[in-house]
């Protein structure tokens, strides 16, 4: 079987990014004799081209409306298009989410919580959402005191801190940033992620910009908490890494972080930013154990996704086209997709 994966998102400096390149080099790894799975930059181009058995796309924004063979999508989290703000400031693009969705063979989430949305908010059928968790890079482990002093010093970080780790190029209501900021605290708040010059202008806290992987599980292991200021998160990787090297979590209550933690970590009321901080700064080590569930787990189960799809009638992963009715022009097939570029 030949899968061609959309690997735009490879060089994302987040969590699909992450996503992206941890999913590619596991499937080749478990690959079998007569499977292939190929990177595609010009994901259109290249369907036609090579015409493969399935196309993977792992972003919404890269779901087509008219694949030329079965689609599977990566859905990671659907917060934000659940807003109904959201859909009014989108263009034609942003509505058609939907139907590109509904058009996929399968629709992979990592989470029962990501699942139960795309039912709700993408009118999804629930048998072909597929929950397959993320998992922590294998480079994501604890750190000797020697490797902490030397990342330290190059960030020039406290040597006792509270960490947050995520993307800080836009601002986002359901971080609580600005809030999380300027709560009160005894331990230092160290800011881990790509920044845009608005994130300079939170108070007393300190920004480290991207980091390459092998610093940010030092920064994990050198910090006293990780603090997940979000409930709406669609699995939480940040805190699965954490716990990877050995450094509490503390999170604001949501479906997601619930499902995918537990017990594994203290949660807060969601919006509580001053029992947040409470919290991090009276976590105790050891950490719980981290998650067993690996990127080559995953990858084991995205292959069956793909057997699936690929063996699944075409009628079955197309909703029948409707009639226009004299109702104006019909919505049909482009030839990119809604991730095109």
């Amino acid at each position: 079987m030949k899968v061609a994966l959309d690997s735009r998102p490879a060089s994302e400096p987040n969590g699909l990014g992450r996503y992206s390149r941890c999913l590619l080099d596991a499937l080749r790894e478990t690959a079998a004799p007569n499977d292939e799975v190929l990177g595609v930059n010009r994901p259109s181009k290249a369907i036609r081209s090579r015409l493969p058995d399935v196309f993977h796309t792992p972003w919404i924004d890269g779901a087509m409306l008219h694949s030329p063979c079965p689609m599977v999508v990566t859905v990671h989290d659907l917060s934000v298009h659940a807003r109904r703000s959201e859909h009014l400031r989108g263009g034609l693009r942003t509505r058609m989410r939907p139907l590109a969705l509904q058009r996929a063979a399968s629709v992979i989430v990592p989470s029962e919580a990501v699942a139960d949305d795309a039912v709700r908010h993408m009118r999804l059928d629930r048998g072909r959402v597929v929950v397959i968790p993320e998992a922590a890079d294998p480079s994501m482990r604890r750190r000797g005191a020697a490797e902490i002093a030397q990342v330290r010093a190059t960030y020039r970080l406290p040597e006792r801190y509270l960490v947050w780790v995520g993307g800080l190029q836009h601002p986002d209501p359901d971080k609580h940033l600005a809030k999380l900021a300027s709560t009160p605290r005894e331990l230092p708040l160290v800011l881990v992620g790509a920044t845009r010059p608005w994130a300079h202008e939170l108070p007393s806290v300190t920004l480290t910009g991207r980091v390459p992987d092998e610093h940010l599980a030092a920064i994990y292991s050198g910090a006293h908490a990780l603090v997940v200021s979000s409930a709406k998160e669609g699995f939480g990787l940040p805190a699965v890494e954490a716990l990877a090297c050995g450094t509490p979590v503390v999170a604001c209550e949501g479906p997601a972080l619930r499902e995918v933690l537990d017990e594994r970590a203290t949660f807060v009321p969601s919006g509580d930013m001053r029992r947040l901080i409470d919290a991090a700064q009276a976590a105790r080590r050891p950490a719980p154990p981290p998650l067993t569930w690996t990127w080559l787990d995953a990858a084991r189960s995205t292959w069956e996704v793909y057997a699936d799809a690929h063996h699944a009638p075409r009628a079955a992963t197309r909703p029948r086209r409707r009639r226009n009715a004299g109702r104006g022009p019909s919505i049909g097939p482009t030839p990119g997709g809604l991730g095109a570029r």
